[in-house]
């Protein structure tokens, strides 16, 4: 009796193994066959245009990818290929004061990406996504409080680039 559970016991624990194949912690699921990717520059074709945030983009892309996936990232002829534009970045008032001025601001950035699946066209998307960050009425948005607001609103638009063309949610 001992000599089947064990049998029993060693077959499920090879399935359960077996079963996670392509899984990983990111919730990337990632083909076996692809092995690169590739995320070609991201133009600033908004009306205002704020420089340098086309190559910070861009950049924030490729990190999130080399950080949570095994893939390697490639300039030319990857098996996954990201590819858009940036196509707004705006400030606009959200709340007033009782002397008609901005209590908050809000910026936003808005980004069409465009994902190939070279070994399986049916992954293939295109899609907007955006995000804003708040910030005081009073408050200018230059130097270290422009870098924050574009750091957290790249962080989560590159994130849900991730979620939609990696991770599927």
């Amino acid at each position: 009796m001992k000599k089947i559970l064990f049998t029993l016991t060693l077959i499920t624990t090879f399935c359960s193994i077996q079963s996670c194949g392509v899984y990983s912690f990111t919730g990337a699921s990632v083909a076996s066959n692809i092995s690169t990717f590739q995320v070609n520059f991201f133009r600033n074709n908004a009306p205002i245009v704020e420089p340098g945030i086309d190559r910070q983009f861009t950049q924030s892309l490729q990190d999130i990818i080399l950080n949570q996936t095994s893939l390697d990232l490639t300039n030319q002829n990857g098996d996954l290929i990201y590819e858009g534009e940036i196509v707004e970045y705006y400030i606009a008032p959200i709340t007033a004061t009782a002397q008609n001025t901005a209590a908050q601001n809000r910026l936003t950035v808005s980004v069409n990406v465009r994902f190939y699946d070279t070994k399986n066209e049916g992954n293939d998307l295109e899609q907007r996504f955006s995000f804003y960050y708040d910030y005081g009425g009073s408050a200018q948005l230059t130097g270290s409080q422009r870098d924050e607001a574009i750091n957290v609103i790249f962080e989560r638009i590159t994130q849900d680039v991730f979620n939609a063309t990696l991770a599927k949610w």
